[in-house]
């Protein structure tokens, strides 16, 4: 199809889901933040008067006890729990339904996901799967799930995928190996505990991978074509924040103080994206993630510094608005040097915090499918620039070790 012609079809796409986004119900969501306060959300749950609660998380987190810390108050006040420990990186519709037979077998009045990205998605597709005889494969797309799903909060344990304020959930097609997005305003967390008491053991490079991913989003986010909300404050901040505490937390992960930033900066990045959704690094990254098992977070920080330099002249501005606030360049600077010296500060920091900027993963045989699919996956986005096929095999081709 010819660029004019995607580029038209684009337009008319974004007009579509801007009508659909303002339809749709609106949706509350509470935070609790700081030290301690996954124990304020147990509390809160608590008060709510439910009797029964279904705990989604990894086997890992639950034998090092962490999901027993995180969850004692619960279990002081005399909670029924139940628990689905099944969830893997990637989350998978087969663990959405392991998940919602356990849901349904306990009679669980609400579902608490702890741990990152994975159990957060999972915990959110079980809580809607548990209440429906709908096959989830069946919600792909914006605004599918259209019955009462059971509520749902996130407690994350990493600072990244900003699940925790989204109202969007990523699931993995094991057939085809495609992520799907699903999202609407049913899936947004009741409430969500930003305690970095919880984070503080995270190994360095998770820490690097699941930061460039709350990065990703807040750049995403601040560079696309979507006017809505209040996505560029959040965005601005979660950048900010990133730059300035990411690092550090990766050097010391028991900064506390890094480690509240990056937790602050994740759910920032979150609140931007949930308003005007990613770009095109998600949609490149989506497809190392499925096809290759490729951490979402490594998969973004691969690509992320390439499809800034493809789209710089379009979001030149906003780049060199990035880099005034995190110090990059000077006013005295023009906007185009601001951009470039933006995109090599994304780079330094991917440095910094030890990410390669390849992988022996990447096959050059499967280019022709990759890229075919990250088109079609960004055509769907708001981007300032829609992807082609030469720039993707030229991408792909960078980050191929």
């Amino acid at each position: 199809m010819p660029m004019f012609l995607r580029k038209i079809l684009h337009s008319l796409m974004l007009g579509l889901v801007k009508v659909l986004v303002n339809l749709a119900p609106g949706a509350r969501h509470t935070v609790f933040a700081g030290s301690g306060s996954a124990h304020q959300l147990c509390e809160h749950i608590v008060r709510t008067g439910v009797r029964k609660v279904l705990v989604v998380t990894d086997k890992p987190l639950r034998e090092l006890g962490v999901v027993d810390r995180a969850l004692a108050p619960l279990a002081q006040a005399g909670i029924d729990l139940a628990y689905y420990d099944g969830v893997q990186p990637d989350p998978t519709y087969e663990q959405v339904d392991e998940g919602a037979a356990v849901a349904r077998q306990h009679g669980s009045e609400v579902v608490v996901a702890i741990g990152g990205g994975s159990s957060m998605d999972a915990g959110k597709l079980i809580a809607a799967a548990a209440t429906s005889d709908d096959d989830p494969r069946n919600w792909t797309g914006f605004g599918k799930i259209k019955h009462d799903v059971l509520p749902f909060y996130a407690i994350p344990t990493t600072s990244g995928t900003g699940s925790e304020a989204t109202m969007g959930a990523v699931v993995k097609d094991v057939a085809t190996h495609e992520k799907h997005v699903l999202s609407g305003a049913s899936l947004l967390p009741a409430a969500a505990a930003l305690d970095a008491d919880l984070i503080t053991g995270l190994p360095p490079h998770i820490t690097a991978a699941t930061g460039m991913d709350a990065l990703t989003h807040g750049i995403e986010a601040y560079i696309g074509v979507w006017e809505r909300g209040t996505r560029k404050a959040d965005a601005r901040m979660a950048v900010k924040l990133v730059f300035d505490h990411l690092a550090s937390a990766y050097r010391d992960g028991g900064n506390a103080d890094a480690r509240n930033g990056m937790a602050m900066g994740a759910w920032y990045a979150g609140l931007a994206i949930n308003q005007v959704n990613v770009g095109n690094v998600h949609a490149i990254a989506h497809q190392l993630g499925g096809k290759y098992g490729i951490p979402h977070g490594l998969a973004n920080a691969l690509v992320l510094p390439h499809v800034l330099e493809f789209c710089r002249e379009e979001a030149e501005q906003d780049l060199a608005e990035l880099a005034l606030l995190i110090g990059a360049g000077s006013a005295a600077d023009d906007p185009a040097t601001l951009s470039h010296k933006f995109i090599k500060a994304v780079r330094d920091l991917r440095t910094e915090v030890g990410i390669p900027d390849s992988s022996d993963q990447i096959r050059r045989e499967d280019y022709e499918t990759l890229t075919r699919q990250a088109i079609a996956e960004g055509g769907a986005y708001p981007v300032p620039r829609l992807l082609d096929r030469s720039s993707v095999l030229a991408i792909l081709g960078k980050i191929t070790a």
